[in-house]
């Protein structure tokens, strides 16, 4: 048994979600020329496959008073699987925390981290992040204005040929 297809309408779906993501079913489906048994079945298959990782709100930053965003690149000693894991764990478990890459090149995990201010940082930063095991440098870039901070991913080179998991 052969496993499905992803093909354009799996791609205009997602588009459209990433854009509209509280579009109820009813107007997706109009969207994406569905009807919406057949929209809703597919949105669900998409969640199914991880395609759809979740939804959320988007706030602004700005007016919640959180004005400093800062990225952090991040060294650590004794490179292993096990040391990676308690960096990780520990950085994900600080709530100024909003991503969190392991990257290459001279830093070993790009974090980034939003707060109301420089000394809310300092904080993170002296009582946090640099108290993590392991953690030898931290270097610490600030956003003076975000541009785009979040984009919908671009699925114009997706294949839509690829098959589903």
């Amino acid at each position: 048994m052969s496993s499905p297809q992803y093909d354009r309408v799996d791609r205009a779906i997602l588009a459209h979600l990433q854009r509209y993501g509280r579009t109820p079913n009813i107007e997706l489906a109009e969207a994406v020329g569905l009807s919406p048994s057949a929209c809703l079945r597919r949105t669900k298959a998409l969640e199914e496959a991880g395609l759809i990782a979740g939804y959320r709100a988007e706030l602004d930053q700005q007016r919640l008073g959180l004005g400093l965003t800062a990225f952090v690149a991040l060294k650590v000693e004794r490179h292993s699987r096990q040391t990676s894991q308690a960096v990780e764990g520990a950085l994900t478990a600080i709530p100024a925390v909003v991503a969190c890459h392991v990257v290459s090149g001279e830093a070993d995990f790009l974090v980034e981290a939003v707060l109301p201010d420089l000394d809310a940082y300092e904080r993170v930063l002296l009582d946090h992040i640099l108290a993590i095991p392991h953690v030898i440098d931290a270097h610490s870039t600030f956003a003076i204005r975000t541009v785009l901070s979040r984009g919908p991913v671009p699925l114009e080179d997706w294949p839509t040929s690829r098959r589903r998991p």
